[in-house]
């Protein structure tokens, strides 16, 4: 174990423990990159619905945790966290002054998991049970369609 100068030992005493790569724990909420299942934009975040794939995630990963940054408005945010609820998965607001991240939504493990594609880039459909074969319209039936 390496052994700490009296520098080292006055600043950790002042800002707290050294942590392991700041910058990319600033910009994915509090935590690192390899423990990531997903994360989601603020722009993602602030849409009207929720995205489907985080559900899902929260669903299969109860022992997940969902990272919001508290930087957004509680408004924008609540649909999130009532599902994290839903699935009794743990939510933290991140809210860091000096640091604005551009991610909105976090959701991780304890633990690595390295995952190599964690943005989520355009909603899954939800599925739409087809309720028989509509007859055809005048029109269809006019063109051929």
């Amino acid at each position: 174990m390496k052994k700490q100068t009296v520098d080292e030992v006055l600043q950790q005493g002042i800002y707290g423990p050294l942590q392991t790569k700041p910058d990319e724990r600033r910009k994915f909420l509090g935590t690192l990159r390899e423990r990531i299942v997903l994360a989601l934009t603020k722009s993602q975040v602030a849409e009207a619905n929720v995205y489907p794939q985080v559900e899902k995630q929260m669903k299969e990963k109860p022992q997940s945790r969902l990272f919001l940054n508290g930087n957004m408005s509680y408004e924008t945010l609540s649909k999130y966290v009532k599902l994290a609820t839903k699935y009794k998965v743990e939510h933290t607001l991140v809210t860091n002054k000096d640091h604005d991240s551009e991610i909105g939504l976090v959701l991780a493990m304890d633990h690595a998991i390295d995952k190599e594609d964690i943005y989520i880039t355009n909603k899954e459909p939800k599925i739409i049970k087809d309720e028989g074969k509509k007859s055809k319209g005048f029109f269809s039936k006019l063109f051929n369609r």
